[in-house]
């Protein structure tokens, strides 16, 4: 297991969270805070994640970042799913948003794992785009994402999700199907081969990863308020990679087709009482 703490991921998520939290909630936010004082609720979250060390790998590592968000007192809480992107919303209503979303993409170094000798690196990559969610119902949540990728491949990603979203006493849980799609780039980049990189690894054969579905998989989660200040969050998820990612001999040879992803949160929040009056 590689221990990895995501520095570049951290600084992703704290320099833009921070800027706030979607505005989309729908009847699935929280109960407004009218009686709170004026100002703006400032929420400080420590994540934890295990996940693949890199796209199609078979062994898994930590990722810990911090993060920070920040709503005015009189708005009610919008609900987020912890695989969601780091979105800000420019545009919407109790029903619907649309605004900006960025996402991190680990990289895949040949140093980190003896069986990718000779397998050019990829590099990690930042994905700023756009992302539009609805609320059918009061607990149906409908969320799709499209994305650029920068730094380690030039390309368009996206991903669909669907969460059923109900709070029962002081928890709220929440989960549903989700797929992935990428473009041809972030696909070669990521699980293409080639005859160089076949020649020396020894263990790979030379492979085209042609864009389309990337992974079919869930994801569920469950926040627990302890009270005003303190809550926690567990996550899981499952993707099954397909298509040219699950047939990449990256991912048949050395990797796994199954990735799996667990992870814990706890957040503190406070009032900055007066705050941008």
């Amino acid at each position: 297991m590689m221990y990895r703490f995501a520095f570049a991921s951290a600084s992703l998520f704290a320099g833009v969270v921070f800027a706030g939290t979607a505005m989309a909630a729908g009847a699935s936010g929280t109960n407004g805070v009218g009686t709170m004082p004026a100002g703006y609720l400032v929420t400080i979250k420590g994540n934890i994640v295990v996940t693949p060390d890199f796209p199609g790998s078979k062994t898994y590592g930590f990722v810990a970042f911090p993060s920070l968000s920040f709503r005015r007192t009189d708005e009610a809480e919008s609900f987020k799913a912890p695989d969601d992107g780091i979105s800000i919303a420019l545009w919407g209503d109790s029903r619907w948003a649309v605004g900006l979303v960025g996402r991190f993409q680990s990289g895949r170094y040949r140093n980190d794992d003896r069986k990718l000798y000779g397998i050019r690196d990829a590099r990690w990559a930042v994905e700023p785009g756009l992302f539009g969610e609805y609320w059918a119902t009061d607990n149906w949540r409908l969320r799709g994402e499209i994305r650029y990728g920068i730094n380690g491949y030039s390309g368009l990603v996206g991903n669909l999700g669907v969460d059923y979203v109900r709070r029962v006493g002081k928890f709220t849980l929440s989960g549903g199907p989700r797929l992935a799609v990428a473009g041809g780039e972030y696909m070669d980049t990521y699980f293409g081969v080639t005859a160089q990189d076949a020649l020396w690894n020894g263990r790979v054969t030379q492979f085209k990863a042609d864009p389309g579905v990337k992974s079919l998989g869930v994801a569920a989660a469950a926040t627990y308020q302890w009270n005003d200040q303190w809550a926690t969050t567990v996550r899981g998820g499952y993707d099954r990679l397909v298509g040219a990612a699950g047939d990449s001999p990256i991912t048949r040879t050395l990797g796994s087709r199954d990735q799996f992803s667990v992870g814990a949160s706890a957040s503190y929040s406070f009032v900055l009482e007066g705050f941008g009056r």
